[in-house]
């Protein structure tokens, strides 16, 4: 059984972590271990039509921010990797000075330091300096900063289809292939159809 931690933090895009949860029950392999922040469970109510009891109800584990004795806060107990989605400023900084005062930040800190893949769907814009040096220190201690800018080349037709792709990427950087994903292949289709290899 391969465990991924999830975490939704108060950043807006609470539907990235949802997703994600949904994509990962269908996965018979994956057993997923949640945390919400305050923030999240405010930011959930605001964005989606989705309670926080239908969210947590989604993963297999729920650990509460403030547990930091949860085994997730543990190197000896083993996962796969984490995922932060989506990933404030705030827990951002935390994660960078492994200032542990919340379960995130602290599961996200033993992911970092027993080498597993951390992967943190930043969600801020525009970026000044101080947020582009966080993003480095985060990234030269091995996790991956993904905004979520979402790809066009799959001709999306709804909101649904660039998180999905978005969801999908993410979780390639975590092993795990879902069906959410419409890869490249280098084709274009003209107007009538026809395929042109670029």
């Amino acid at each position: 059984m391969k465990r991924i931690i999830v975490a939704l933090t108060g950043a807006s895009g609470a539907v990235y972590g949802i997703r994600t949860l949904e994509l990962l029950r269908e996965q018979p392999d994956v057993e997923t271990h949640l945390v919400l922040t305050k923030a999240a469970r405010a930011t959930i109510g605001y964005e989606t039509d989705r309670s926080v009891a239908e969210v947590r109800a989604l993963a297999d584990v729920v650990h509460s921010d403030n547990d930091l004795g949860a085994p997730i806060s543990s190197g000896s107990f083993r996962t796969a990797g984490m995922l932060v989605a989506p990933c404030s400023v705030k827990t951002l900084s935390g994660i960078a000075t492994s200032y542990d005062d919340s379960l995130v930040v602290r599961a996200a800190d033993v992911v970092l330091k027993e080498r597993r893949r951390l992967v943190l769907l930043l969600r801020e814009t525009p970026l000044h300096a101080g947020h582009v040096r966080l993003m480095a220190d985060v990234t030269a201690s091995g996790a991956i900063v993904m905004p979520p800018v979402p790809a066009f080349y799959t001709r999306p037709a709804s909101v649904s289809d660039i998180v999905d792709h978005t969801v999908g990427r993410t979780l390639d950087l975590l092993d795990i292939d879902t069906d959410a994903v419409q890869r490249w292949d280098g084709d274009r289709r003209g107007e009538d159809g026809t395929v042109h290899r670029l």
